[in-house]
């Protein structure tokens, strides 16, 4: 398969589960019960079976960083206003975000490596900028086949584990340049402040 085979096989593969993401997202949110973690494993699901193409988001068309550089996420699509914005995450091993909360749901879908996620629980404050102590609560590892989700209020931390570059899908409810108002924590601090608007992301013309 050359590479303009594969770039029109990538997009089929992704408007493909895109629709599926909308259709799921849609019944949640029509049901009595709402978004929940339900759902969202739903979703995570369908992220999952896009992961199996793999030959499709290898590092030819969407190169790691460069060693010391931070993640690359390479944007594969995005809908209106935002909506259902699908990324490729590439990081080196060793690299981490600090806790941090979304303000929209979030799936994330392992293709490669191993991706740590803290999960905090807000022990004071820490629903606007100002004081706020939060507490490690558990940790869920994101492997090739493996999937975790994310509550608009939920609180993370990231890490990349091992030896092995990480190839993650992460999917969100709207797109993270429009995210102005999450929050990042200092846990040392004791303190979180509105978090910067991603600068890693690479747009579709670029990849």
């Amino acid at each position: 398969m050359n590479g303009l085979e594969r770039k029109q096989q990538r997009s089929d593969v992704v408007a493909t589960a895109v629709s599926k993401v909308r259709s799921l997202e849609a019944g949640a949110l029509a049901s009595e019960e709402g978004l929940t973690y339900a759902a969202l494993d739903a979703i995570a699901a369908e992220l999952v079976m896009l992961g199996q193409h793999k030959d499709l988001f290898g590092e030819a068309d969407f190169p790691n960083p460069p060693e010391g550089s931070p993640a690359r996420l390479y944007l594969l699509s995005e809908g209106a206003s935002g909506r259902f914005p699908l990324y490729l995450t590439c990081a080196l091993p060793g690299g981490s975000v600090r806790p941090h909360n979304h303000n929209t749901w979030a799936v994330v879908a392992g293709l490669s490596g191993c991706e740590e996620n803290t999960f905090y629980r807000r022990v004071e404050a820490g629903f606007a900028p100002g004081p706020a102590r939060i507490e490690a609560d558990r940790k869920v590892e994101v492997r090739d086949g493996e999937s975790v989700s994310l509550l608009p209020e939920d609180v993370h931390s990231v890490a990349t584990l091992g030896g092995v570059a990480r190839r993650h899908f992460h999917m969100y409810g709207l797109s993270l340049e429009m995210l102005s108002d999450r929050l990042a924590f200092d846990t040392t601090n004791e303190r979180c402040n509105y978090m910067e608007i991603n600068p890693k992301i690479v747009r579709p013309e670029n990849t």
